[in-house]
């Protein structure tokens, strides 16, 4: 009975969810005492499920760490009631709080990469009243120098084996192609993400030449410009390949590319911030909760939980500030996973919707920058070679940047982002001038790491509610291709939060519920 209510519809929206209703359209519910914001009170799960409640209401609970915050907490209690009863309500002699986040949002997102400010994006784009939805964003890394989206390389392809997928970065190509009707701001420059349209370029062997056949087959449906080469197409088109060991090829011919990821990165961050989005530069903490214990007709036991506040801790500070919230986004990238049990995801038995956890966690890959006086000209796509080494040009001096993702049992230690240049000599190097000759000499000139979002059970995104924590919201888990795809990917979060489904793209597939249905979505496509 709870499976087939999880299978079922995303049910209401973000009204239905926590934010109240006003004749005149949509803005944020009042906190009424404890009991948190106004809303329908209808739960995720469907309708066609009855429960029935099981104990005397909400009980109210810490989903984050106790100790020293609870001090902290208390602290800041005492410094506000001291404060009221001092002349000039004006000037603050205890303590200087501007850097603090507001006490009240109705959005708050964790996460300030790409997917992130895109959700914040096109939900004050869709808002049906201008300022009526309050959003705050938490980046922890406010120079961003370990972020996901500035460390990745860049690219932007159709070439994958799930029509979803296909379907969000068609989307967003259009987006970054005319990236200034999205992003313009007053009186400030256009944007230009330096768009490099020259393709991907996969090579399959004779074992992976029918999968390949497959996925363009579907790709083409979805409205993808994709061809088959053939070796002898292939070494006539790109005669710096060696095309030993290579059965078949497809090849991106209109949308895929590569572009500038901190110039989207810094227009998404400079247009949401005038459109009123708010900017917090700390740490969360910990989620204050509301839980309702339930049972379906049948008697299978539910707790339902509500986050009503957002603990931030500040940067190079002990402070922090609870928010008071009615949605959390969760877009913490390779750190969703921690975020997701601060609000209590995956505790409770195996093998239960309650203990199921959000499969996300960090996986540290290397990129490698060289020099190569002959290798590869201007007309050069991004290669994928069916070993899993991949590379593509870098400006217009010689200058190739490329890696491997490395087998399961090699990954390398997440916990920070010292490069392996062993790895480059070892799995990478030989790879590459195997398939590009010309690559023998070159000389590797800088590297660096960064992270993927990786899901461990099919590589593929998390988007839309949890079933059970029901006012947190996923974008989160994409493996590596997150930051082509997050236009869409936001518009989409934004959709269900708004509306209660999806619109645009129907991205039920990803939802959360298939960690628990056992329900892969599996991406064969991923570099």
């Amino acid at each position: 009975m709870l499976r087939r209510a999880v299978r079922l519809g995303l049910g209401p929206g973000l009204l239905g969810r926590g934010l109240g209703t006003h004749r005149e359209g949509s803005t944020l519910g009042k906190a009424e005492g404890s009991g948190g914001y106004r809303g329908s009170g209808v739960f995720p799960i469907s309708s066609h499920v009855t429960f029935r409640t099981r104990g005397p209401g909400p009980r109210w609970e810490d989903s984050g760490s106790l100790g020293a915050g609870d001090w902290h907490g208390k602290v800041s209690e005492i410094k506000k009631k001291i404060q009221s009863v001092l002349p000039g309500g004006a000037w603050s002699p205890l303590c200087d709080t501007s850097h603090l986040p507001p006490e009240h949002s109705d959005v708050v997102i964790v996460g300030g990469g790409v997917l992130g400010l895109s959700v914040a994006y096109w939900l004050k784009r869709l808002e049906k009243r201008q300022g009526a939805i309050r959003v705050l964003v938490v980046e922890r890394d406010h120079t961003y120098s370990q972020a996901s989206t500035v460390l990745s390389v860049g690219g932007i392809r159709q070439q994958f084996s799930l029509p979803e997928n296909i379907q969000l970065s068609l989307f967003s190509v259009e987006f970054l192609r005319n990236i200034n009707e999205y992003l313009a701001v007053v009186d400030d420059p256009p944007l230009d993400l330096q768009f490099n349209p020259s393709g991907y370029l996969f090579l399959a062997s004779e074992e992976g030449a029918t999968i390949m056949e497959n996925n363009v087959k579907v790709q083409r449906q979805e409205g993808a410009k994709v061809c088959l080469m053939s070796p002898e197409q292939l070494q006539k088109k790109f005669p710096w390949i060696n095309t030993e060991g290579v059965a078949l090829a497809s090849y991106g011919l209109e949308n895929e590319g590569w572009f500038d990821p901190w110039c989207l990165l810094q227009g998404l961050r400079r247009k949401v911030q005038s459109m009123g989005v708010l900017f917090c530069h700390g740490e969360v903490t910990r989620f204050v909760s509301s839980s309702n214990h339930m049972e379906t007709a049948i008697g299978e036991k539910v707790t339902l939980k509500r986050i009503h506040e957002v603990h931030v801790k500040v940067d190079h500070s002990q402070e922090y500030q609870p928010v008071e919230c009615a949605i959390v986004v969760n877009a913490a990238g390779a750190w969703s996973g921690r975020i997701a049990e601060l609000a209590g995801i995956g505790k409770g038995p195996s093998g239960t919707l309650q203990g199921t956890k959000l499969p996300v966690e960090p996986r540290k890959r290397y990129v490698y920058l060289w020099h190569c006086p002959q290798g590869p000209g201007l007309e050069a796509p991004l290669v994928a070679d069916p070993s899993g080494a991949y590379f593509r040009r870098e400006g217009l001096g010689n200058n190739y940047l490329g890696g491997c993702s490395p087998a399961e049992e090699e990954e390398p230690d997440p916990g920070n982002l010292e490069v392996d240049h062993d790895f480059f000599q070892e799995k990478v190097w030989p790879h590459l001038a195997q398939r590009v000759p010309a690559f023998e000499t070159l000389k590797v000139r800088r590297a660096w790491a960064g992270y993927y979002d990786y899901n461990t059970f099919d590589q593929n995104g998390v988007v839309g509610p949890h079933p059970l924590v029901v006012n947190m919201y996923f974008a989160t888990g994409f493996s590596g291709h997150g930051l082509q795809q997050a236009p869409a990917v936001g518009r989409a979060v934004a959709e269900v939060m708004l509306e209660g489904h999806f619109q645009t793209i129907n991205l039920s597939p990803f939802l959360f519920s298939r960690f628990y249905l056992g329900e892969k979505a599996q991406e064969h496509c991923i570099i």
